[in-house]
């Protein structure tokens, strides 16, 4: 059956066994990886998605979710921040069995090696594999030389019709297809969305330089303002996880709930259910 034809309502009916599960380990961090023909998912949390919320509280949210892999955002340790505080703040999320999976979104317009170099130490320092960035086209070229130096990959993050840089997957792969396989993409589906053109066409387009994943739902697919949570907008999520597992993708998916700041984890907690459905209805294991 073409995944266009796959209602969320139909899909969440079929497996509800899967969902209701999805929905009970919460607390316990499971569910939160899955794995299929190769592929190996994890479900995880953009920290952005908890900016009025203090580091500790983030943490514990991210635990109540059932997932302990999280993409940090400088609210919850600032960019300047002194070596002894990275440190203590890298001790907070390994003692919390926290996975920093990246950080960012980090900006990158600043053409100076120095202001460059203190951001991968930062990464570095906090032991985080990945920064998902914002940098121009004179800056991402520069930024290859870093990778290569601290072997910290970088996924650009496409934001969407405002964006003069980046706006969609298609113009980061212009310029990240001939630099080292650690530079790739982040892509925000939402803002690739509101650009026009085919989300799950241009996951396939990105093939292996997708490196990171920040997901979202819209009920209009041109409109910003109109995100709601996973599984009650247009966002075709069996049709993106059915491609990502083609693409034997190994990365993270990552949720980034831009909506209801000050109590986001009632739509969070029926995103990442919704989220677990779709899997388990097309097949992916769970690993725990």
């Amino acid at each position: 059956m073409p995944d266009s034809r796959i209602s969320r309502r139909g899909l969440l009916a079929a497996a509800p066994g899967a969902i209701a599960v999805a929905g009970s380990v919460a607390s316990t961090m499971s569910a939160q990886e899955y794995r299929m023909e190769g592929a190996d998912l994890k479900l995880g949390v953009a920290s952005y998605s908890f900016r009025k919320f203090s580091r500790a509280q983030a943490i514990t949210m991210t635990k109540e979710l059932g997932t302990p892999y999280l993409n940090v955002k400088s609210f919850h340790l600032e960019l300047n921040s002194a070596p002894a505080e990275i440190d203590a703040a890298r001790k907070e999320f390994s003692d919390a069995g926290i996975v920093i999976v990246g950080i960012g979104n980090v900006d990158f317009k600043k053409d100076d090696d120095t202001d460059i170099k203190s951001k991968f130490e930062y990464a570095k320092r906090l032991g985080a594999p990945l920064i998902v960035c914002a940098p121009t086209q004179v800056t991402l070229p520069r930024l290859e030389k870093f990778v290569k130096e601290y072997d910290i990959k970088i996924a650009v993050h496409n934001h969407g019709p405002e964006d003069k840089y980046f706006p969609t997957p298609q113009s980061v792969l212009k310029i990240v297809k001939d630099l080292d396989p650690r530079c790739g993409l982040c892509i925000d589906i939402g803002h690739t969305a509101r650009t026009g053109v085919d989300v799950v066409e241009s996951i396939a387009e990105a093939g292996s330089r997708l490196l990171d994943m920040h997901v979202k739902d819209l009920a209009d697919m041109r409109v910003k303002e109109s995100q709601v949570a996973v599984g009650e907008g247009k966002m075709p999520f069996p049709a993106i996880f059915r491609q990502l597992i083609k693409m034997r993708y190994k990365g993270s998916v990552n949720l980034e709930y831009e909506i209801e700041d000050n109590n986001p984890m009632p739509g969070m907690q029926k995103s990442f259910s919704y989220m677990r459905g779709v899997l388990a209805g097309i097949g992916a294991v769970a690993a725990v």
